[in-house]
């Protein structure tokens, strides 16, 4: 398998995250309705998918340059920073400051040596990295991501107002980022599937939006450079753990240690089958992406990816898969 690196640029709103599963779930819908795309029909594709995957795909990540803004690790305090010496209550006073910092810079020249070597940045400090932070500062923005709720309603034409029902006022929640931010998406492929195909998956699902409210703006994006990355350059020379870049199912009996965010998918079906008599998935939990899980056996660390793949979530189409592989970067664990 051989990982890449797809640059990608929000030109809207999204009403879902940005997640590896779910855009990977999309990326089978575009291959499900053009078997040219990858050269083969989505059933051939996904026929051994639980031992062969032909794509992982991970979560979106903030993109300055050469850097990647990943999540903090789902790892204790103790582990994060260095914390001997101080007295409880200097360890409580800062640890107020530290919980800020959620997000780490990664690059081949800044490596992610070890869990406390990071560089651990707070939302304010990527803002300032932004090429369009002082569009944010404008608008009092203190972070390059922001949650609100966005207000609909639809008119009576009887009365010429809102009113109950169907007609009732309401909001759809939605995440906008910062003007001219770049994402950076990883992904992982299989030596018959080619790049240039899963980057024009990628562009169609731009074009027509990602997850919720789709059709009426949300979840649009372009598709920018792609270049092939050794995600091992990007961590550890000497590891001891695996930090995921996608939420996941860790394989059992393959860790002794791991230190993850319980993550719940409560999938439904997309396209065609969201209008189905039953359109809703299984509910399925998850370990979130930033989890380190650390290995029996160092052989792990010459794969690309962990975990295994989700099946049995749906009622109306038996065959539907969820991705529970996740690309990796070899980290060393400080205890």
């Amino acid at each position: 398998m051989k990982t890449y690196s797809l640059t990608i640029k929000p030109l809207s709103g999204f009403g879902t995250p940005l997640k590896g599963d779910t855009l990977f779930g999309h990326i089978c819908w575009q291959a499900a309705y053009d078997e040219a795309l990858f050269g083969k029909s989505i059933d051939a594709l996904l026929s051994d998918y639980a031992l062969n995957p032909f794509m992982v795909v991970s979560s979106a990540y903030p993109k300055f340059g050469d850097l990647y803004a990943l999540r903090r690790p789902h790892l204790p305090f103790h582990m994060l920073f260095a914390e001997a010496g101080q007295t409880l209550n200097e360890k409580m006073r800062n640890r107020k400051e530290l919980k800020k910092k959620e997000w780490i810079l990664v690059s081949a020249e800044q490596r992610f040596e070890t869990t406390r070597s990071a560089a651990y940045k707070d939302s304010q400090e990527l803002l300032n990295m932004a090429a369009g932070h002082k569009k944010q500062r404008q608008n009092s923005r203190k972070t390059i991501l922001a949650d609100f709720a966005q207000p609909h309603n639809t008119i009576n034409r009887m009365t010429g107002t809102t009113g109950e029902d169907r007609f009732a006022p309401f909001s759809v929640d939605q995440t906008v980022f910062t003007p001219d931010l770049e994402l950076v998406v990883f992904v992982g492929l299989r030596e018959d599937i080619k790049i240039k195909d899963a980057e024009k998956a990628l562009r169609q699902i731009g074009e027509t939006g990602f997850g919720k409210d789709a059709s009426t703006g949300l979840g649009r994006f372009a598709v920018g450079g792609c270049e092939e990355i050794d995600l091992n350059s990007l961590g550890s020379s000497n590891p001891t753990g695996c930090y995921t870049l996608a939420p996941c199912l860790p394989q059992k009996d393959k860790f002794y240690n791991t230190y993850f965010s319980p993550f719940t998918r409560f999938g439904r079906h997309g396209d065609v089958m969201a209008k189905s008599g039953k359109p809703f998935k299984n509910p399925v939990i998850m370990a979130d992406e930033g989890s380190v899980f650390m290995p029996l056996s160092s052989e792990l660390f010459n794969r690309k990816y962990i975990g295994t793949a989700i099946s049995g979530v749906s009622k109306a189409q038996p065959e539907t898969v969820v991705q529970g592989y996740s690309l990796f970067i070899p980290v060393r664990v400080e205890a």
